[in-house]
């Protein structure tokens, strides 16, 4: 089997979240940011049932692809599963959760794709607006 590329990856784990439905699905680039990983994928889950079940399938599709899985985070509470694929890291979180930990600020330099199956127009930060609340957390 041939080897899966990032971007495949990155198109596997998306496709695998919008299957079950995930919503406010957001990939970040973050290869000029940090060597943890190329991409970060943040999604939303409405139960824990539902964010378990999200990060089974996108770590049984990477599988499937060939993918090796690093490992997975959060599944006994549901709250919030990390799928750690290597180069791509899938967050797979509840709204509450997503909201306080607010990763897409947190990786704010990065760049973001249009987001997928969103439930609301989504605020992307901008760098100028990242720096600003950074200064002001200072």
């Amino acid at each position: 089997m041939k080897k899966l590329t990032t971007a495949g990856k990155k198109k596997v784990v998306i496709s695998a979240l919008d299957d079950i439905q995930a919503h406010d699905i957001q990939a970040i680039d973050v290869r000029k940011l940090t060597s943890i990983c190329d991409w970060i994928i943040v999604a939303s889950a409405d139960s824990a049932r539902q964010t378990k079940s999200l990060a089974r399938h996108v770590r049984d599709r990477l599988r499937e692809s060939g993918s090796t899985i690093i490992g997975m985070e959060g599944e006994e509470s549901g709250d919030w599963v990390l799928v750690d694929a290597g180069d791509v890291i899938a967050h797979v979180m509840q709204p509450a959760i997503r909201s306080y930990y607010n990763l897409e600020e947190l990786w704010g330099d990065g760049r973001f794709d249009k987001p997928v199956n969103a439930a609301a127009p989504v605020k992307k930060v901008t760098k100028r607006r990242a720096s600003i609340r950074r200064r002001k957390a200072a």
